[in-house]
C-alpha cells in the first residue's frame, strides 16, 4: 500500500490520472480508474475524509424531501445505490426505518415548487404538507428504485408503541420508510484502501501548489512536510470538494465561469433521547426537514442545517444559533425538550453543490456536475456537488468522461464489489458478530458490535492470536487498543488521534482528555517503528 512518507517522482514518471482531493469522490473515482487499467496517483493535502466526507448526516438515502424540488433522476439513482451499496459494505452501512409524525395541523413555509403549486391549485392547503402528499412521496420513494432488500412503508399508531413513547402526545400517527446508516469517513478510508491494493498511489498529507500545461502533459508540484517535488499526469481530476473553485482558479489559474455554491450543514450529538433503534424525520414550521438518529449506541444524532458558507478556508463550525436551532426544531416533537446541555459533540461540514442559481441554500441542487476543461492544453475534469450516496454512480460518469480522452481496459466493474471486510452476507453482520465473540471470549457485546461496525471479516486480521484483552497490546480506553492503532496507522493512513478518535472510529465521544494525550504520545513514539514494519 502506498503511503505519504516519500514522493517517488525522482524522474518525473507520467500518471494516466492524477486526482487533488481525498473525499469521497476523488477516492471512489481513484478505485474505479485504476480498476480499468489507468495509473492513478492521489493527493490529499489533509487526511482522508478530513472535510466534507465526514461531515456528513451519515445516510445512504434516496433524498425524500427532493422530491419536492421535482429532482426525479437523482432520487432514483440513489434509491438504487441503497441496495448496491449494501451489498458490498454490510460491516459500515445497514438498513435503518425512519418514522415521520403527522400532525395534521402543522403548517410549514416552503418555497418548494410542489408548495408553489399546492398554494396556487389549493389556497387552503398553503403552508402544510397533505397526507395524501406525504403518501404519493413515499409510494414513488418505494417504486422509483426497484427496492428488493428494504422493507417498504406503513402507517403507524404511535400510540403505546416506543416509537411514540418520547413523542409529543399530538403526534399519534406516523409514516415509517426505510433508508440506510453508513460510516460516511469509513467509507472514503476503504475506497481508498481497496484502489491502494488494485496499484494506485495514495498519498494523504500531500498538497497540490500547483500545475501547469507543457505539449499536453500536466506537470504538477506537490509538497508535504519535508519536501516539494513534482510529477506528470495525462489528466488531472479535481475533486476538491470546497476548494474545487480554489483549485481552479488558484492552483490551475484557469478562466473558467463554472462555479461552486458552499453549504454548511451543521450537526448535533446529545445523550441518548429514547430507547429504540430507529430515526425520526421531523418537518419544521420552516419547511425543512431534520432527522434524529440513534448513534454509537448511546448518544442520538440531529442534523442538518443549511447555510450559505462564503470562504473555504474558514472552517465550519456548528454555531450558537445553529445548535438552538436544532434543539428547538426537535423539542417541537419530542416530550422533554431538548437543550444546549443535552449537546456532548457537534460538527459541521460544507457541501460543494453546483451553482445553479438556487433561491436559498436548501434548494440548490445536490445533483453532481461533471465538466472537463481543455483550455490550459491539458484535459481536466472539476467535479461539482454530488452526494455520498451517489458517489460510485458519480464515479461512473467520471470515467465515462475520462474515457473520452484516455482508453480504459474495461467498462463498469465496482457494482457489488465488496470493500475490505465487506465480504459477507448484507444481513450477516449478528453472525459475524457471534463468530467474534465465541473464539475471542474477552470481548464484551460493545466491543464485538464495534470492531464487526469498522472492519467486518478484517476484524480479526486486528484480533490475531490474542486469547486475552493484554495481547492486543497497551490499552488507550473505550476498547482501543495497540493493535488497533497500529492497524489503523499502517493499513488505513492515520496519523493522528483525530484520525483515529474522530475518523477512523468516534471514540473521541468516549475518550477522556488523559487517555487522548496518551494516545497522542504513543503515536508519536512509534510512527516510524509501524510505517517500516508495514513496508
Amino acid at each position: 500500500m502506498s503511503q505519504s512518507r516519500k514522493i517517488d517522482t525522482d524522474a518525473e514518471p507520467v500518471v494516466d490520472l492524477l486526482i487533488i482531493g481525498g473525499g469521497i469522490n476523488g477516492c471512489g473515482i481513484a478505485r474505479d480508474a485504476v480498476g480499468r487499467g489507468l495509473s492513478v496517483a492521489l493527493f490529499e493535502k489533509g487526511d482522508l475524509a478530513g472535510a466534507t466526507s465526514s461531515a456528513s448526516t451519515k445516510l445512504f438515502h434516496g433524498g425524500l424531501r427532493y422530491l419536492e424540488y421535482f429532482e426525479l433522476r437523482l432520487v432514483r439513482e440513489a434509491l438504487i445505490e441503497r441496495e448496491t451499496l449494501l451489498r458490498a459494505m454490510p460491516h459500515i452501512s445497514w438498513p435503518m426505518r425512519f418514522v415521520l409524525p403527522y400532525h395534521k395541523d402543522m403548517r410549514f413555509e416552503s418555497d418548494t415548487p410542489t408548495s408553489k403549486l399546492l398554494s396556487f391549485f389549493m389556497p387552503w392547503m398553503r403552508g402544510r404538507r397533505p397526507a395524501w402528499l406525504i403518501r404519493l412521496g413515499l409510494f414513488l420513494y418505494d417504486n422509483l428504485g426497484g427496492r428488493k432488500i428494504l422493507p417498504g412503508t406503513a402507517t403507524r399508531i404511535l400510540t403505546g408503541t416506543a416509537e411514540g413513547a418520547p413523542l409529543q402526545d399530538r403526534f399519534a400517527k406516523a409514516y415509517e420508510y426505510s433508508d440506510c446508516w453508513v460510516e460516511d469517513s469509513r467509507l472514503v478510508v476503504l475506497n481508498a484502501r481497496d484502489a491502494a491494493a488494485r496499484g494506485a498511489h495514495i498519498h494523504t498529507r500531500t498538497e497540490v501548489v500547483s500545475a501547469s500545461a507543457e505539449n499536453g502533459i500536466w506537470r504538477v508540484t506537490v509538497k508535504t512536510e519535508h519536501e516539494t517535488k513534482t510529477m506528470r499526469a495525462k489528466m488531472l481530476v479535481n475533486a476538491a470538494g470546497p476548494w474545487v473553485g480554489d483549485v481552479i482558479h488558484g492552483k490551475l489559474r484557469l478562466n473558467s465561469r463554472e462555479n461552486v455554491r458552499l453549504v454548511r450543514g451543521s450537526h448535533i450529538v446529545t445523550r441518548k433521547l429514547y430507547d429504540h433503534d430507529k430515526c425520526y424525520f421531523f418537518q419544521g414550521t420552516d419547511g425543512r426537514i431534520i432527522f434524529a438518529i440513534p448513534y454509537e449506541q448511546d448518544f442520538t444524532l440531529i442534523g442538518t442545517t443549511d447555510a450559505d458558507h462564503d470562504d473555504p478556508s474558514r472552517a465550519p463550525v456548528c454555531t450558537e444559533e445553529e445548535r438552538d436551532y436544532l434543539c428547538a426544531f426537535a423539542s417541537q416533537y419530542f416530550k422533554r425538550p431538548v437543550t444546549s446541555q443535552d449537546v456532548v459533540w457537534s460538527y459541521s461540514g460544507v457541501r460543494p453543490l453546483y451553482n445553479d442559481g438556487a433561491s436559498s441554500a436548501t434548494a440548490a441542487t445536490r445533483d453532481y456536475t461533471l465538466k472537463i476543461d481543455r483550455s490550459a492544453g491539458a484535459p481536466v475534469l472539476n467535479i461539482f456537488g454530488g452526494k455520498i450516496t451517489t458517489y460510485r454512480r458519480l464515479a461512473e460518469s467520471a470515467l465515462e468522461k475520462i474515457g473520452s480522452v484516455l482508453p480504459l481496459a474495461k467498462g463498469e466493474w465496482t457494482a457489488g464489489v465488496a470493500l475490505p471486510g465487506g465480504d459477507f452476507a448484507h444481513d450477516g453482520g449478528p453472525a459475524l458478530v457471534a463468530g467474534l465473540k465465541r473464539d475471542y471470549p474477552f470481548l464484551t457485546d460493545f466491543w464485538a458490535w464495534r470492531l464487526m461496525r469498522a472492519y467486518g471479516t478484517e476484524a480479526r486480521e486486528i484480533l490475531g492470536q490474542a486469547n486475552a484483552a493484554a495481547d492486543l497490546g497497551q490499552d488507550f480506553g473505550a476498547t482501543l487498543t495497540e493493535a488497533e492503532v497500529k492497524w489503523l496507522m499502517s493499513r488505513e493512513y492515520a496519523r493522528t488521534p483525530e484520525d483515529v478518535l474522530w475518523r477512523r472510529s468516534k471514540l473521541g465521544l468516549r475518550l477522556t482528555t488523559g487517555q487522548v494525550a496518551m494516545l497522542d504520545a504513543w503515536m508519536a513514539r512509534n510512527v516510524e517503528q509501524v510505517l517500516r514494519a508495514a513496508e
